[in-house]
């Protein structure tokens, strides 16, 4: 195992962890360095002052005030100043005369400025002369900041070591962030099996859970994408060989009645795979397993405040010819409300919703039939359906209709080669991206089928 950190000089938290420790250790000495320095100068001042108190003491103020020799190794040993006035205000000594050394105005000690320099006096009168022992204060902040510089200078010749430490410390706390990313970096496209968890801190262990979520979805989308791939290329190979079989059988036509038959079945055949086309790519563009299969994911389109009944009109509009060609009755059915039946929604993903199940409606309702399309307002929310009554859909089928190219037993039975199998898996992806809920029941008089897709109170 390495235990030496790798160092990096680039803007990585490592760094930014250790440059923030160090500032904080610097400022913490700092502030001790202040606080030691004014406890210093509190003790230094009161041995001073003390000392000053001595120094008066051992001074003979009758053999100075009478003129004979001073004792000036005192003064320097004390390092003050000596000044001795009669009772008549006249100096009769002064060990510093090129001191502006001002007149003490109180007996004690007291501090008093002279020419920017501030002094500490100790005045008293001794055989009726004035006696002036004065220190300057610089003498005592010096000998104060020394003392804080002693106490501070061993943490500073500490400082690099810590810093190391430090650095040691925070390396060994984001190893498992460099493990998870290094293991991700190592992970190929198609491997997509979970992180280790195992040995994760609190802090990097909802990161890991994240992105094993994340792979977990990545690789259902991948599985979904196969399986749609694969069912496409499966589907459209049938109407693929058909349109080359139907070209073959153009080629080889001998007179003009053969030709226009095998044109028709061509033109047919085209149409399909179009048909067929169209749908994979509307499937592809609401497939909730592309998103990781969640049915919850946002709606591809911008949302807006949709009417349903102008929608219900405009796309029996659209397919208004087809139904009367079909001799199928279609039509909106009015249910009564007091205000248009408004949500929140992708206009056009419930454009291509509407227009798959009125479409499955009239492919399988025989000719004399009726469709009816409702919209309706419930205390739970609106709801859009389209009622037909064609062969209608099991109760053992309802579920599966749902499947990708899924074709139902009616679907078989009439023998309908035009549809895809898609239209009621796009139905479902739409409304399950809009948060609503698709059910099959009976449709008209008991007879074909009723699909009903009922929006939440929180889009409408």
């Amino acid at each position: 195992m390495n235990l030496i950190p790798r160092f990096s000089f680039g803007d990585s938290i490592q760094r930014r962890l250790l440059l923030s420790m160090i500032a904080v250790v610097v400022a913490g000495m700092l502030v001790t360095g202040a606080v030691v320095y004014r406890q210093a100068q509190d003790e230094v001042n009161a041995i001073f002052d003390l000392q000053l108190r001595q120094a008066a003491g051992a001074i003979p103020v009758r053999t100075y005030a009478q003129g004979r020799q001073a004792d000036d190794d005192l003064e320097e040993r004390a390092r003050v100043v000596v000044r001795i006035s009669d009772r008549f205000g006249q100096v009769v000594y002064d060990s510093h005369p090129e001191v502006a050394l001002p007149r003490s105005a109180q007996l004690g000690l007291t501090t008093v400025a002279a020419a920017g320099v501030e002094w500490r006096v100790f005045a008293a009168v001794v055989d009726l002369n004035l006696l002036e022992v004065a220190q300057p204060m610089s003498v005592r902040r010096a000998f104060a900041a020394e003392v804080a510089f002693r106490t501070v200078l061993p943490l500073l010749i500490l400082l690099p070591i810590l810093g190391l430490l430090l650095w040691w410390l925070v390396g060994r706390g984001l190893a498992p962030l460099r493990r998870v990313a290094a293991e991700v970096a190592m992970r190929r496209p198609e491997a997509l099996e979970h992180l280790s968890e195992d040995d994760l801190p609190k802090e990097v262990a909802p990161l890991v859970e994240s992105l094993n979520r994340l792979l977990t979805d990545l690789a259902a989308a991948r599985d979904a994408q196969r399986a749609f791939i694969a069912d496409a290329a499966h589907e459209l190979r049938t109407p693929l060989t058909a349109l080359q079989l139907q070209l073959q059988v153009l080629e080889r036509a001998d007179d003009a009645e053969m030709r226009t038959s095998a044109l028709h079945a061509l033109r047919e055949g085209l149409l399909r795979a179009s048909r067929l086309v169209q749908q994979l790519l509307a499937l592809a563009r609401v497939e909730p397993d592309a998103h990781g299969g969640s049915t919850t994911v946002p709606m591809a389109g911008p949302t807006s405040a949709v009417d349903l009944d102008a929608l219900a009109r405009e796309a029996v509009a659209l397919q208004a010819q087809l139904a009367h060609d079909r001799g199928v009755d279609l039509g909106v059915g009015s249910v009564a409300a007091s205000s248009p039946t408004v949500i929140q929604a992708d206009h056009d993903a419930l454009f291509t919703l509407l227009g798959n199940l009125i479409d499955n409606a009239l492919r399988y309702t025989p000719a004399g039939g009726r469709v009816d399309v409702v919209v309706e307002q419930t205390g739970r929310g609106a709801v859009l359906s389209v009622r037909d009554d064609g062969p209608g859909v099991s109760p053992a089928e309802r579920e599966r209709v749902f499947d990708r190219f899924h074709r139902g037993d009616a679907a078989r039975a009439a023998g309908d080669t035009r549809g895809s199998g898609l239209g009621l898996a796009i139905v479902k992806r739409i409304a399950d991206r809009h948060g609503a809920q698709v059910t099959l029941e009976r449709g008209i008089d008991g007879r074909g089928l009723w699909v009903r897709v009922a929006f939440p109170a929180s889009v409408s």
